[in-house]
């Protein structure tokens, strides 16, 4: 169905894509039959570094940050939005990466947001067979969005 961005910037960046792309790339990976809700919140390196330092114990800042929200479910009669939970990406990051790995900050941007998502709707990259699977579908994801193949 559909997927709702609360876009946080509050650094006032200039440089995010435009909500609508950030909605359209959000809404490709959505793949559940509901409405939800996700906070996009854009940092700058000394906040991804503290979230990144309290809750996985990597004291340095990071491209994307995934914080699931795990509540009791949405009773079928309820009209609320289900919250995903809240995704933070460190703007200094992903331009920085971007412009090392040759790619656009647009296609970055795409990937990112896409790889975060993913992890809300519980995907991960643990081990090899869940990274290869991660990796399929972000590319396949992707590609039908019109960015090329982020791991090649």
């Amino acid at each position: 169905m559909s997927l709702e961005l609360d876009i946080q910037n509050p650094e006032a960046y200039t440089t995010i894509p435009a909500e609508a792309d950030l909605l359209r790339w959000a809404q490709a990976a959505w793949s559940a039959d509901a409405e939800a809700g996700v906070v996009v919140r854009i940092v700058n390196e000394a906040e991804s570094q503290e979230l990144n330092r309290t809750y996985r114990d990597k004291d340095y800042s990071t491209n994307v940050l995934s914080f699931p929200y795990d509540a009791p479910p949405i009773p079928e009669d309820d009209d609320d939005i289900e919250y995903l939970g809240d995704l933070i990406i460190c703007l200094p990051v992903v331009e920085r990466e971007a412009a090392e790995q040759g790619k656009t900050a647009t296609q970055h941007w795409a990937h990112l947001l896409i790889h975060g998502l993913l992890h809300l709707q519980g995907y991960d990259h643990i081990t090899d067979t869940e990274a290869e699977e991660m990796e399929a579908l972000e590319t396949a994801l992707l590609l039908k969005l019109g960015f090329p193949d982020p791991y090649h």
